[in-house]
């Protein structure tokens, strides 16, 4: 197939799952062209079979935003002519779902361009919910000829809040090869020069991140256990974080390594990740350390029970109890024994359950199924 992709190219989960599927996609012989503003952050070299467009924008006074949904649309129907796209799958609501109808319309009545919309989280559980984007954001999933969704939960919120319920669940997914624990004990020495205990935290910082709650754990587990803790990603809230760290006392202890290409080599090197979110729709992060052999606190919010088995590849805390997140992760961090077998459950678990094998056929087949019905 010959298969357009459209995501948002920053740091963020659904850029990071449109750049895997890409590369997947082409690994299994399909033709896969990404029609972005700038490269995703996953794809500093392009493989043989994925194509890159990029979006641009005029730079024109009048206007105070550049309309990048409508550059993106034109972009998207000069690709889908050029190339012969057979479908066009974007990654994120708004505004990509609306630029594909845009797109579509432009190429009628000679030709066709199905569109596959994939619901990422907070295009659906903060952005749609908005008055200011709810009818459009409805009219994009509505416009689409077929519509995935990265968990269970995210679905039963976009049915509630939309009242479009044919949604078919495809989980995130991890390459079992690239997504591996890679000891490197020279980097981790750097990190823990007294051999700590190495606690992780990756976002991209946003308030429903909650990471100035991942200093305040902190703060606790380090009353009981030498640690260190490893803050990636970066945003709004990193200056916060920061402050945190120096009122609560453990800055010496705490290290912002902003945003990271390589997420696995970050986690080859951490004994637990901390995730106390607000909100999550799945909770990739939480997935990519479980294949990496990381055991997982987190809230029991949103999507994460689908990823995290509680008790077994981490634990499940509800968001804000802090006391109790900081109570697990000493339990863990101190039981080496409980924690080798989580470490173990967590790969397995992670392998069996989202392995790209057993996912990225079932994007194949959803393709196939889309085309069929258009046909």
């Amino acid at each position: 197939m010959n298969i357009g992709i459209t995501c948002y190219p920053t740091y963020g989960g659904s850029g990071i799952v449109a750049s895997e599927l890409g590369l997947e996609l082409a690994a299994r012989g399909h033709s896969v062209h990404f029609i972005c503003a700038s490269l995703p952050t996953r794809l500093a070299e392009l493989p043989e079979r994925i194509t890159f467009h990029e979006v641009e924008m005029m730079d024109y006074p009048l206007f105070e935003h550049l309309p990048y949904d409508l550059a993106l649309a034109t972009k998207q129907a000069e690709v889908a002519l050029d190339v012969g796209l057979d479908i066009l799958h974007v990654h994120y609501a708004i505004p990509h779902s609306i630029s594909a109808f845009l797109a579509r319309e432009m190429l009628k009545p000679n030709h066709s361009l199905p569109i596959i919309t994939t619901l990422h989280g907070t295009d659906i559980t903060l952005v749609g919910r908005d008055r200011s984007y709810l009818q459009i954001t409805r009219f994009g999933i509505q416009q689409s000829d077929g519509v995935t969704a990265v968990s269970h939960y995210l679905r039963r919120a976009t049915c509630e809040t939309f009242g479009i319920c044919h949604i078919r669940v495809i989980p995130n997914f991890i390459n079992r090869e690239r997504s591996r624990r890679r000891p490197n004990e020279a980097h981790r020495a750097r990190l823990a020069p007294e051999g700590e205990k190495i606690i992780m935290h990756i976002s991209n910082f946003r308030p429903l991140k909650r990471a100035p709650d991942c200093i305040e754990i902190f703060a606790r587990i380090r009353e009981k256990v030498k640690a260190r803790l490893v803050m990636v990603g970066d945003g709004p809230d990193r200056a916060q974080a920061e402050w945190v760290a120096q009122q609560r006392g453990v800055a010496d202890f705490v290290h912002f390594a902003g945003k990271q290409p390589n997420i696995s080599d970050c986690l080859s090197v951490a004994d637990l990740l901390l995730l106390p979110s607000q909100m999550e729709s799945f909770g990739l992060a939480a997935l990519e350390a479980m294949a990496c052999e990381v055991p997982v606190i987190a809230s029991r919010v949103g999507g994460l029970p689908e990823v995290v088995k509680h008790g077994v590849t981490g634990y499940l805390i509800e968001p804000g109890n802090l006391e109790a997140m900081a109570e697990a992760a000493i339990r863990l961090l101190r039981d080496e024994e409980l924690h080798r077998e989580m470490a173990e459950q967590a790969r397995a678990w992670a392998v069996h359950r989202f392995s790209s094998d057993q996912v990225v056929p079932l994007y194949e087949a959803f393709y196939r199924d889309v085309l069929q019905r258009r046909t």
